[in-house]
């Protein structure tokens, strides 16, 4: 299954790529609605997880992962890159024993199953903060036992017993190519590492403070103590020599002096006792067995030791963010607006692949707050000019959220600019403010204390003053003598004009982006870097050449009474001229409410019509006439008129036996909580379905917008926009010849700083083999950022039925949790099979999609017009499964969209179990063709479609929760996903304790559950 990062896309002052590959089936499907913004594509097979601001994993089907708060370079509609994976896999015999298989061994192992018929296959989809190449990779297969007990077993209490498959061959279908990749050989040094364990006191938090303590330490005795080394630091506790020092354990005593405020009075020295002591070798040797496939595991100690030494130069040189580095130098600044602006840099990472290791090197952007005076960063703001009218309670808390932590420096003190961090605002205005000034307690106020200390008039006397240092001692400094220290980044959430700007300033054409990353090669000069030099480290100054293959669009299947019965997409493109759905869902009675004051009735109900009129074309069943006339209602009265009309349409056509079948809802553009509040009132309380429209297309009125969204008002009541020819016809391979499930799973986290508010665990599954196009879905609320899906199966008691037991699949993973997903989710799946029948366990194929990562592909010759589409990017189907793949595993990147604008990211798909036995074609042509069966557009999309479902399904249980704990927001929140993702932060992968309390989510209604409401 496939999961998106997309979950908070950048919502948390988000990183972004620079590289927007919009994806505009995504917004041209959403008809108008709100939702997901990003271009994620489907995977298929039994789970897909997808995530906001995670990742996603699948079990026997497939995720989507979306992510973090790093732009990084993803399209319009795209998740970010940095670490997203989804899952996506594909089921066995639906309903029945597996006749034939033997079943599993009594032992404490996972062993991958030799059946020969097919099973559950599942993509995970996740974010990860952490790089790719770090998370283990352990590749020796699982002895398979040669017969099975009747028992399902334990998952292993260590992750040791678990070796993700080996690649099965190279994949060979498809058209071949050259492309460029981001990626740098880099040559293995000789040199012995070693690694030495550092304690510093007193201990200080500040890895800044840390480093120049260590920087000094080298300074003072690189050449005596340590033996001429000019050793390797990661800011905390770990040093890395190339060669020996020549002592096992020694203390030294440095001095730092505080950094001069410009007072010219005689600095603060700081004395610091630093013991560095010997604790390991690096062992290049394993790196090597393992760069050649001869060794399971990758030594991520050696990784690290690497890792680090190429970051040193530019951690000294520019600010660096998590695996990225920023300097205002390194591109122009780009105002972002309320006092927050973009910084250019780059993203570096060594990874072990194919070629040997490589280092991969992206553009990225992220968000500064502007190195403003405090009055101008609170004029931006607020909006407005801040002396016109005092401030509301409601302007303090924003400008007291926005400010707090921040760093400032004073300005009215001449060249002495002293530092502080904001720790508050004072409640009373600055000419109220008085303090102690001696121990008699003689009060002074602030106002007459500038002026007669500094000789400072402060003009906003009005405004609050900054509280900073402790709350105990208050100190206080007008905001009119404060300025915003530069370099600070800005870590809360964006809002939605920012998200866009940020967007707008990264977006780079694949040329673009080639030649910047190019230029940052050359800029960072690593044949120069003295600490690359130092430990024998050489990176090649020239992208990647790889052998690549372009897989054919499958062909799609529309009704035979449209002139066009079969469909075969141009460039990941088509249209609905000439085709009608090839299952036309119905829509008998229906009404429209209209809560835009903008829309005039008569407006409201000629666009029913044309929408009507549309559906119909469309192959629907589709009554022009609603229930009632159109109405009018303000928004605040949303859940009343709801509830109102819903029971006089019921009361109308409930005599027939007649059900609603569809509410038609115009918003206005910008319309708050509205949408939110709708979508929860129609489905877990009316139970009907609802489409959205904004008031701007319904005056547009357009018929590509009205056949958008008749796609999406199909499948929300039950019909099948198109299927695979090859899925009808039964020729996919391990699909079609058994009855499979595909699900999705998707776990979206709250946004940054809030701290409270549960995750949202999604689950999709198919519903119609052998078209495997519909998919039903399921959500539910869980401990905060858990990414193990808690409820992926369970038991309870039933008054009536006794024993029952249910379950549902989650997202959210990272490179270094693929072990702790795959061992408890593979568990649970097990579980929920054996409860449908003893003994019945069909083999699952388990895959994790990741989009948020930083590898990009270009075409060998942009001018080549065979070679790219009109966005200058490489084609759609486009697969790569050597060089810069795995050494052993399996895995690939596939890109299956076209782009739109900015650079199109591939997908990258990792096995992590297969007991189907896939081989490359097989699982690369699956995963590609499913990608063409996106119900809310007319496009193929960057990752699997159930992964994508369960991200948006997800995402809309965000709206079920009490308004308290609800985030409402931009659907952007890229980084939510932390690990690299929007809402930063590590997800806990713990096996979820029974007794977290969180509160449950509304229960969807039973009808609505059935169809993709999602959508």
């Amino acid at each position: 299954m496939v999961r998106k990062k997309r979950t908070d896309v950048t919502s948390a002052g988000g990183e972004s790529s620079q590289s927007r590959d919009t994806q505009r089936p995504l917004q041209q499907g959403r008809g108008g609605e709100r939702g997901y913004s990003g271009g994620r594509g489907p995977q298929s097979q039994q789970t897909v997880r997808g995530g906001s601001g995670g990742r996603g994993r699948v079990m026997s089907q497939q995720q989507y992962a979306e992510g973090p708060q790093e732009y990084q370079g993803r399209g319009r509609g795209g998740p970010p890159q940095e670490g997203g994976r989804g899952s996506y896999g594909t089921g066995g015999r639906v309903g029945g024993p597996s006749h034939g298989g033997p079943s599993r061994p009594p032992v404490s192992e996972l062993h991958q199953a030799t059946q020969t018929f097919h099973g559950p296959a599942s993509f995970e989809a996740g974010s990860s903060s952490r790089p790719p190449e770090h998370g283990p990779s352990t590749q020796q297969q699982l002895p398979i036992p040669e017969e099975v007990g009747q028992a399902i077993q334990p998952v292993p209490a260590s992750s040791k017993s678990v070796r993700f498959p080996l690649r099965p061959g190279k994949g060979s279908s498809g058209t071949k190519c050259i492309v460029k990749a981001n990626h740098f050989f880099a040559e293995l040094p000789d040199k012995d590492l070693h690694q030495y364990d550092v304690t510093i006191t007193p201990e200080i938090a500040s890895r800044g403070v840390n480093r120049a303590v260590m920087e000094q330490l080298v300074k003072l005795y690189r050449e005596s103590y340590l033996g001429k080394h000019l050793p390797a630091y990661d800011g905390r506790k770990s040093l890395y020599t190339a060669g020996a020092l020549p002592f096992v354990s020694k203390e030294f005593k440095i001095s730092l002096l505080d950094d001069d405020d410009g007072s010219g009075m005689q600095r603060k020295e700081s004395d610091f006792k630093v013991v560095i002591k010997l604790a390991a070798r690096a062992d290049l040797h394993h790196l090597g067995l393992f760069l050649q496939g001869k060794q399971a595991d990758a030594p991520q100690e050696a990784l690290q030791v690497l890792d680090i030494v190429l970051r040193e130069l530019p951690t000294s040189r520019y600010c660096p963010v998590g695996r990225s580095f920023y300097s205002p130098n390194l591109g122009r600044r780009q105002s972002l607006g309320e006092g927050i602006e973009s910084w250019r840099g780059f993203y570096q990472s060594i990874r072990p692949t194919q070629m040997g290791l490589s280092l991969n090197i992206d553009m990225s952007s992220t968000a500064f707050i502007e190195p403003l005076p405090v009055i101008d960063f609170v004029t931006q703001l607020l909006n407005r000019d801040v002396s016109s009218r005092p401030l509301s309670d409601a302007d303090r808390v924003k400008i007291k959220k926005a400010l707090r932590g921040v760093r400032v420096e004073v300005t009215h003190r001449g060249n002495m600019r002293r530092k502080y961090r904001i720790s508050g605002l004072t409640s009373q205005a600055t000419r109220e403010l008085t303090f102690p000034v001696d121990e008699r307690g003689t009060m002074k106020s602030v106002v007459e204390y500038f002026y007669e200390t500094y000789g400072f008039i402060i003009q906003h006397t009005q405004w609050p003053c900054l509280q900073v240092g402790n709350q105990q001692r208050a100190n206080y400094l007008p905001m009119e003598v404060c300025k915003i220290v530069e370099g600070q980044r800005y870590s809360k959430r964006l809002n939605e004009r920012q998200i866009t700007a940020l967007l707008r300033v990264t977006c780079q054409r694949p040329q673009e982006r080639e030649r910047d990353i190019m230029q940052t090669v050359h800029q960072n000069a690593y044949h120069e870097d003295p600490y690359a030099k130092e430990f024998g480290i050489k990176i090649s100054e020239k992208l990647a050449s790889v052998e690549a293959r372009i897989l054919p669009p499958p062909w799609l299947k529309y009704h035979d009474t449209g002139r066009e019965k079969n469909c075969l997409p141009q460039v990941g493109q088509w249209n609905m001229m000439n085709k009608k759905m090839v299952n036309g869902g119905t829509v008998k009675n229906w009404i429209c409410i209209n809560f835009s004051r903008q829309v005039q009735d008569s407006v409201a109900q000629r666009f029913c019509y044309e929408l009507a009129q549309m559906c119909y074309i469309s192959g629907m069943a589709f009554t022009p006439e609603p229930v009632l006339p159109s109405i009018t209602a303000r928004p605040e009265q949303v859940e009343k008129v709801l509830k109102t009309r819903y029971h006089d349409a019921m009361t109308r056509i409930q005599p027939q036996n007649k059900e609603l079948d569809l509410l038609i809802v115009i918003l206005p553009d910008n319309n708050g909580s509205l949408y939110g509040d709708l979508k929860r009132i129609c489905e877990t309380d009316l139970g009907i379905v609802s489409q959205c429209c904004l008031t701007k297309h319904v005056f547009k009125m357009s018929k590509q917008y009205l056949a958008n969204v008749a796609l999406k008002i199909n499948v929300k009541v039950g019909g099948r926009n198109t299927v695979l020819v090859d899925a009808i016809s039964r020729r996919i391979p391990l699909v079609s010849d058994r009855p499979t499930i595909i699900f999705g799973a998707d776990v979206t986290h709250p946004h940054p700083g809030e701290d409270s508010s549960p995750s949202i665990a999604a689950v999709v599954a198919s519903q119609d083999w052998p078209e495997i196009t519909k998919y039903a879905g399921l959500v539910c609320a869980q401990a905060h950022r858990q990414e193990l899906i808690q409820d992926l199966f369970k038991t309870w008691q039933d008054p009536v039925r006794g024993t029952v037991s249910g379950g549902m699949i989650k997202d959210g993973v990272s490179e270094g949790q693929f072990y702790q997903v795959l061992l408890y989710e593979l568990d649970a799946i097990r579980k929920a099979c054996a409860s449908l029948e003893p003994n019945y366990q069909p083999p699952v194929t388990f895959v994790v999609v990741q989009k948020r990562h930083h590898t990009r592909l270009f075409a060998n010759n942009h001018h080549d017009r065979n070679a790219v589409d009109k966005s200058g990017n490489i084609l759609p189907g486009t697969v790569v499964d050597s060089k810069i793949c795995h050494p052993t595993e399996f895995d690939f990147y596939l890109c299956s969209h076209a782009g739109i604008q900015g650079t199109s990211r591939p997908a990258h798909y990792h096995v992590l179990w297969d007991e189907n036995k896939f081989t490359a074609d097989a699982l690369q042509s699956l995963t590609n063709n499913l990608c063409y069966t996106y119900a809310r557009c007319t496009r193929s999309v960057s990752i699997v479609p159930p992964a994508y479902y369960a991200h948006l399904a997800a995402f809309r249980a965000r709206f079920y929760m009490e308004p308290e704990t609800s985030d409402s927001g931009s659907m952007m929140s890229g980084t939510a996903g932390g690990r690299g993702g929007m809402g930063g932060g590590a997800r806990s992968t713990r096996a979820p304790a029974a007794s977290a309390a969180v509160r449950p989510l509304p229960a969807l209604k039973e009808n609505v559950k059935r169809v993709m409401f999602y959508c």
